[in-house]
């Protein structure tokens, strides 16, 4: 079974181990922005969607 890619909702863990939520998918489905789980603070991006390990998955439609 392959892995499932990371979309808007899903938790996730970064390259550099920090959990966060994937806000959006933007220029095209290649850069994933991403924000802390909780308590606000920075968004940062990944242009690397398989460096993103889901941890769960949003339970929305899946609208890719």
């Amino acid at each position: 079974m392959t892995a499932r890619r990371a979309w808007v909702g899903d938790l996730v863990r970064d390259g550099d181990g920090r959990r966060a939520i994937v806000t959006d998918v933007r220029a095209g489905g290649t850069v994933w922005v991403l924000r802390p789980p909780t308590g606000g603070g920075p968004y940062w991006e990944t242009d690397d969607p398989d460096s993103l390990k889901v941890l769960a998955p949003s339970g929305g439609e899946d609208n890719r």
